[in-house]
């Protein structure tokens, strides 16, 4: 498929539900998609250029929480990553848009069994963990990016 950033879209496990992202300028799943909108307004080295500062931000905040660094952020669908948080009160909340593509990488640790997540978006980044596929989700951080 035709697409903003690159993407390999042939071995993209929703392509079966996508419409191509410049045949729909940009919002393949009916929601906004991060590289699309950044690359449209800005271009692709600049795309490019703010991944590696919001790398440096996420693996900041993972070190602060004693977890490995991330290697790189990938475009994810919001329906793949958009787990569902227990709230003090008990309430259960998803945070994310399911339709919307986000930035983010999963860390796995293997010794303590303890995935570590990490979504962004230009205006918030989310750091999570969970177990296996995705049990257990506990938010850690949800922080606006000053713009």
């Amino acid at each position: 498929m035709d697409n903003y950033c690159g993407a390999n879209c042939g071995s993209c496990p929703n392509k079966q539900n996508c419409r191509g992202c410049k045949n729909t300028c940009g919002s393949p799943f009916g929601g906004k998609c991060i590289a699309a909108e950044y690359i449209k307004a800005n271009g692709a080295d600049a795309y490019k250029q703010f991944k590696q500062q919001l790398l440096g931000e996420i693996n900041t905040l993972l070190t602060k929480q004693g977890a490995p660094k991330a290697q790189q952020l990938y475009e994810l669908t919001g329906k793949a990553v958009n787990l569902e948080y227990s709230l003090p009160d008990g309430k259960k909340v998803k945070l994310l848009e399911d339709k919307n593509i986000y930035l983010g990488t999963q860390i796995t640790t293997p010794e303590s069994g303890i995935c570590y997540g990490a979504l962004a978006d230009t205006s918030f980044i989310l750091l999570c963990t969970y177990g296996v596929n995705g049990s257990n989700p506990e938010l850690i951080l949800h922080k606006k990016i000053s713009k």
